[in-house]
């Protein structure tokens, strides 16, 4: 394993990950959400498909599944999140959006206990309970600061938490690439499904930008998979929490948006807490059978 060089790869696919962000929040306010994501899961489903295609088991060994009702719901669930939190960009913006959507990993450890029966320390719980602090700074409840679109990312948080568990109760039976491959052939025919009906002409001089969504997709993708390919997750994990700070620099530069003082500190407590759960996990003792 080599820590650094999966450190910088993780940091160059938040980057990625951030631009492709961006562009969904550019293109989906132009054109309708389901028909961009649609292009999105045409994209991320041709590059596994191309991945199968090179492995020497083929792509027989990509769908073949021991739980395929898991992996459906699995792929249902990153849909409706990617649909959902593309739609809340054009609503309040990269930067609001993903302040709330910060919230995930934290979520993840609150449902690690029940549904995967993982022993949660009172550490732990307490991260949480910071990182639910650190929410409603973020959305001021009662202030009348943000509309009810602000709860949307909090949703996306939920279902992709949700996605995020059932992925590690999967993987207790189940091979890497089949849960990496599924999600996105999956996706991709239910976001045709979706997005076909929504289809717009696209007009010429958005067909650059298109294309370099499309790019970015494939190359955030193979990224995140090329770094833990080299190195540990415990390592890489917390350079995640770089996405926020990406997204604010994008959000500010090219959508004037603006980062409030309380999203600010609300974001500040939230990673916080999910960089301290991390570290507890890293730090927790091993326990030998």
């Amino acid at each position: 394993m080599n820590n650094r060089k999966g450190i910088l790869l993780m940091i160059a696919a938040i980057a990625a990950f951030a631009v492709q962000d961006a562009l969904s929040r550019l293109l989906a306010g132009n054109y309708n959400t389901l028909m961009v994501v649609m292009i999105r899961y045409w994209v991320f489903a041709a590059f596994v498909i191309t991945l199968a295609l090179r492995r020497p088991e083929g792509i027989r060994a990509a769908l073949r599944s021991r739980r395929p009702a898991a992996q459906a719901l699995r792929a249902t669930l990153l849909v409706v999140e990617i649909c959902v939190m593309v739609y809340a960009y054009t609503l309040i913006g990269l930067i609001n959006a993903h302040a709330v959507f910060a919230v995930c990993p934290l979520i993840v450890v609150a449902l690690s206990g029940p549904i995967l029966g993982e022993k949660l320390t009172w550490q732990r719980w307490a991260t949480v309970g910071v990182g639910l602090i650190g929410v409603l700074i973020i959305l001021r409840p009662g202030q009348g600061v943000f509309s009810w679109a602000a709860l949307l990312p909090l949703i996306t948080a939920l279902f992709f938490a949700a996605y995020s568990v059932l992925t590690r109760l999967t993987a207790r039976d189940e091979a890497f690439f089949p849960s990496f491959f599924w999600p996105a052939f999956l996706g991709a025919i239910m976001m045709t499904a979706l997005g076909l009906p929504q289809w717009q002409q696209i007009e010429a001089q958005d067909w650059p930008i298109f294309a370099t969504y499309a790019t970015i997709s494939i190359l955030s993708n193979w990224l995140l998979q090329k770094t833990y390919q080299v190195a540990e997750a415990s390592a890489v994990q917390p350079f995640a929490y770089l996405h926020f700070v990406f997204i604010a620099l994008l959000g500010i530069t090219f959508f004037d948006e603006e980062l409030a003082l309380p999203v600010l500190i609300g974001a500040g407590l939230i990673i916080a807490a999910g960089i301290y759960s991390l570290w507890q996990t890293r730090s927790a003792p091993k326990v030998s059978l």
